[in-house]
């Protein structure tokens, strides 16, 4: 399959580390906004009929459904889950490529609890 303009603008902008971290954290907020718009949907429920559930606003539900939105709280998420017959699963993977150093601070450090 040949590159589209978008493909190579795309390659391009990846290789500034910046760009990345900021491209892949809004793929981030993009997965969570479709997957709530998509068992709204498969229940049958309008952005108002959620909210009326939640006791929130349809404003609200927008928001969470928006891709642009980054102030999703596990507490709102877990009350959408559910109310739509779903469940929250958070799940921390190492970054590709990049490792850090971890350096494990002394229990003693903070006193005993004993």
């Amino acid at each position: 399959m040949k590159a589209t303009n978008f493909d190579l603008y795309l390659e391009e902008h990846l290789a500034d580390a910046d760009f990345a971290e900021r491209f892949e954290a809004a793929g981030a907020a993009w997965d969570v906004a479709l997957q709530i718009a998509a068992l709204r949907e498969k229940a049958g429920l309008t952005q108002k009929d959620l909210a009326k559930m939640l006791k929130t606003s349809q404003q609200q539900i927008s928001r969470l459904e928006s891709p642009a939105y980054e102030g999703h709280s596990l507490s709102m998420l877990r009350r959408v889950a559910h109310a739509l017959n779903a469940e929250v699963k958070v799940v921390f993977e190492p970054e590709q490529g990049k490792r850090r150093a971890v350096v494990a601070e002394s229990p003693s450090k903070y006193g005993s609890r004993q």
